[in-house]
């Protein structure tokens, strides 16, 4: 453990005021983003919350984020906001810049929530303890990184669905929303919704055929991440009364879109890692027709917040009952159970759990063997599989 480290009268969750907390955000847009960008919404909330519980907190995101606390960044942008800035090298001097600090003795913790590469920073630094939010895997490949790293991070999962077997983690950290950032309506709309971003894993084509297949008009709010999947499977099929394609949208407007809609759409064709957007859906009043896969389940609670599907035709048979929900039970849900401050409550237990041991434990044997395991047979969900290296996880 660094030598910065507080002392042990500091380990108790409830005594953790005056602690100098790092937070690591992204930098792909400003901490809070205006629309899109649920890993720099989710690290902005944790800065604010903890600066409301008495942590100094620095955040190192980009330069025209906007923060209670104290504001570090290289970036002067998000890198989707200049597609001309060489996001590499400045991915790299934002961490760089964060651990060049922490070795410095300015923090008693970092909170990493971008993903591995800081991780891989750690290893060769002598820091204060690490704690990183594991948002979603995106390969197998990236397994090794977090192996690598087990023995100098501490790890929190987002869901208890989206945890890898080979890895240790401190807790289960729901992310968190401000219910009062998202006006509620108790008269359920005419349209579903789909937001978020274009990408076959988000099944923005199954929400297309379940509107066509029940009559109902589909809004289709989001950003092209995959313009071949978007090409083929999406454009073709808008016509502006019906399929009605609206792009990325921002601020009160996809607040609106939320609050108005019959129920978001969210049939997602891999294992979800916790789904903002359902969140923040709910807060409205507005409820969730999902496939019932990953956090799903864990976020929605079927027939009242709304539905968990298997398939499209459960989905269709859903869409007539949606109106019959009680909006009022889903904006209780997310106050009962996602808003920030139950979030920043969940974190500061995992960081007292974290000053106190100092550095991770040792993996179990169990633990162990599924390291050892194919990585590409996991229980999670990827994003992408690439090809197996016959030179890697051998």
């Amino acid at each position: 453990m660094a030598e910065s480290s507080p002392s042990d009268s500091r380990t108790d969750a409830h005594d953790l005021r005056g602690l100098r907390l790092a937070v690591l955000a992204p930098i792909s847009w400003p901490s809070p983003p205006s629309g899109y960008g649920p890993w720099e919404q989710v690290a902005a909330n944790i800065a604010d919350g903890m600066v409301r519980r008495g942590l100094d907190v620095t955040l190192f995101a980009t330069q025209n984020s906007r923060t209670s606390a104290r504001l570090a960044g290289v970036a002067p942008v998000g890198l989707n906001e200049d597609p001309a800035l060489p996001g590499h090298v400045l991915e790299a001097l934002h961490i760089g810049a964060c651990f060049q600090r922490a070795a410095a003795g300015e923090f008693d913790l970092i909170h990493n929530n971008f993903d591995w590469l800081p991780m891989t920073y750690a290893l060769g630094s002598r820091t204060p303890p690490l704690l990183t939010t594991i948002h979603g895997f995106s390969s197998p490949t990236i397994l090794a990184a977090y192996y690598a790293c087990a023995g100098r991070s501490f790890f929190c999962s987002i869901s208890d669905a989206d945890r890898d077997p080979g890895l240790a983690y401190l807790a289960t950290t729901y992310n968190g929303i401000d219910p009062a950032a998202f006006p509620f309506s108790d008269r359920p709309g005419e349209y579903l919704l789909f937001l978020g971003r274009l990408h076959p894993e988000k099944g923005t084509h199954l929400a297309i055929a379940l509107a066509k297949r029940t009559g109902t008009r589909l809004l289709i709010a989001a950003i092209p991440h995959d313009r071949e999947y978007f090409a083929r499977e999406v454009e073709p099929h808008i016509d502006g009364r019906q399929i009605v394609f609206l792009g990325a949208v921002e601020g009160e407007r996809r607040n609106a879109l939320l609050r108005e809609a019959l129920a978001l759409v969210h049939l997602t064709t891999r294992p979800e890692r916790f789904g903002l957007t359902m969140v923040e859906a709910m807060a409205c009043g507005t409820p969730v027709l999902g496939a019932r896969m990953g956090s799903v389940p864990e976020i929605v609670v079927d027939g009242v917040t709304g539905f968990c599907v298997d398939s499209l035709d459960q989905a269709a048979a859903r869409v007539p009952q949606l109106a019959l929900l009680d909006r009022r039970a889903c904006r209780q849900r997310v106050e009962q159970a996602f808003t920030v401050e139950h979030m920043v409550d969940r974190y500061l237990l995992a960081y007292a759990s974290a000053l106190r041991q100092g550095l991770p434990p040792e993996p179990t044997a169990e633990q162990r063997r599924w390291r050892a395991h194919d990585w590409w047979d996991r229980p999670q969900a990827f994003t992408e599989l690439p090809p197996r290296s016959p030179h890697f996880n051998a």
